[in-house]
């Protein structure tokens, strides 16, 4: 069998994509971007507009497919099963768990031309589903899945719905994934999970976060390990003391704020406030030098007023974010938000939006410079149209040269040069 994978969303969504790719190559089948017999759509549904984004997803496969049957698994599946059998598209919905058995069931319905059972793909389960981490063809970096779920259960957000309680991968398990990525040839991994600042609340012993992390770097010493998206809290002096000793943990922490503003903070049901916001940030920059701190940020959440968003504007710019996601609020149904009085009017979304990624760009800009004249590693990755090399550095921003001593999947440093809209540049002149 040919099978097509779609991803929308998160690296969580990435990962489990990747690795139902591995198990259906393992299988004997092949992958293919187009003329397939079986398109896997991995679907989001973080906000009302991720689920359109779905609709025509689905849609675009089924265009580009015609022939093929279309399965949807992810957040939208185990939230809006329904509304997606309505498309008269989709064969098959599968939902956030169970994932192993999705190539079985599409593997059964080709054979037999018949629709299976997809009801018990709607429970969750009470224990981690491990999936083979692994790494696309042409790719230099890893993901690693380390937790999935989430209980902060905030106010705009429904992944605690569409994804169950906490589950995480035991501590063992991932060092021994991080060693079988490093045989591979792998050179980076970020590690990665629906809310990994809970890892470890479900397992024996409770190992946390840091013990994750502390085994993984020891176990891969020349491997660069990452972090993908951190709850705030998470980044406290336990964790910057211990955490700065591995060298190989690269110095980017992206702890989505959600908004500068506590009185906002509390509609939302976040766990922190800016002055605990503001503290971590001062130890991480403290522990480990000119770290990149990134966030995500919601603008126009319901009741925020002129002078909430003032608030978050001056709380922004007291912190120098090295950049800022910006998203204007969109009610998600079934959310408590999404029923509260004093929903903001899309006009004053778009202008609060636009102006705060004005200073996003500004401060994104501060950052960089920070680093002319200055020598980076970069891990280069693969060369753009333009015939640039293109790479990540240790902290997490992309560089571009065309210096010919490059080789993909290598390291080399390179002279920082001058700074763009959202990368540096290196002068092999120089």
């Amino acid at each position: 069998m040919k099978f097509c994978f779609f991803t929308l969303g998160c690296k969580v969504n990435l990962f489990e994509s990747q690795a139902l790719s591995k198990l259906a190559q393992e299988n004997g089948h092949t992958i293919v971007e187009k003329n397939a017999d079986v398109c896997i759509l991995n679907s989001c549904t973080v906000t009302s507009s991720s689920d359109h984004k779905n609709i025509r997803a689905i849609k675009n496969l089924k265009k580009e497919n015609p022939n093929s049957f279309i399965v949807v698994s992810g957040c939208m599946a185990q939230t809006e099963p329904e509304k997606l059998k309505q498309t008269g598209l989709v064969d098959i919905v599968c939902g956030t768990s169970d994932r192993r058995e999705i190539i079985s069931i599409c593997e059964k319905y080709f054979l037999n031309r018949q629709s299976p059972d997809t009801s018990c793909f709607r429970t969750f389960s009470n224990r981690f589903e491990p999936l083979p981490a692994g790494i696309p063809a042409g790719r230099t970096r890893a993901l690693l899945k380390v937790q999935d779920g989430c209980d902060n259960y905030c106010t705009y957000c429904i992944i605690p719905y569409s994804r169950g309680h906490i589950r995480s991968l035991p501590l063992n398990d991932a060092v021994n994934q991080a060693i079988e990525l490093k045989k591979i040839g792998v050179k980076e991994i970020i590690i990665t999970g629906i809310e990994i600042s809970s890892y470890g609340k479900d397992l024996p012993n409770k190992p946390g976060l840091i013990d994750l992390i502390s085994k993984v770097c020891e176990s891969v010493p020349n491997i660069r390990i990452r972090l993908s998206s951190l709850e705030p809290r998470t980044s406290n002096i336990e964790f910057c003391k211990k955490l700065s000793l591995h060298k190989n943990l690269m110095p980017h922490f992206h702890l989505s704020l959600q908004s500068g503003c506590d009185t906002v903070l509390q509609r939302m049901k976040r766990k922190y406030n800016t002055n605990t916001f503001l503290e971590n940030i001062s130890l991480l920059r403290e522990y480990f030098e000119k770290c990149s701190i990134t966030t995500d940020i919601i603008v126009g959440f319901p009741g925020e007023t002129q002078d909430e968003f003032a608030q978050t504007i001056n709380f922004v710019e007291q912190c120098k974010f090295s950049d800022i996601h910006v998203f204007p609020y969109s009610p998600r149904k079934n959310t408590p938000a999404a029923i509260m009085k004093d929903q903001i009017h899309e006009n004053i979304k778009k202008e609060r939006t636009k102006a705060l990624k004005k200073i996003a760009y500004k401060l994104r800009h501060e950052y960089l410079s920070l680093f002319l004249g200055q020598n980076l590693n970069v891990l280069w990755e693969h060369k753009d149209k333009e015939g640039f090399w293109c790479g990540h550095s240790q902290y997490n921003f992309i560089i571009k040269t065309k210096n010919n001593e490059c080789k993909k999947n290598c390291y080399l440093c390179v002279p920082i040069t001058s700074v763009k809209d959202d990368f540096v540049l290196s002068s092999p002149d120089t």
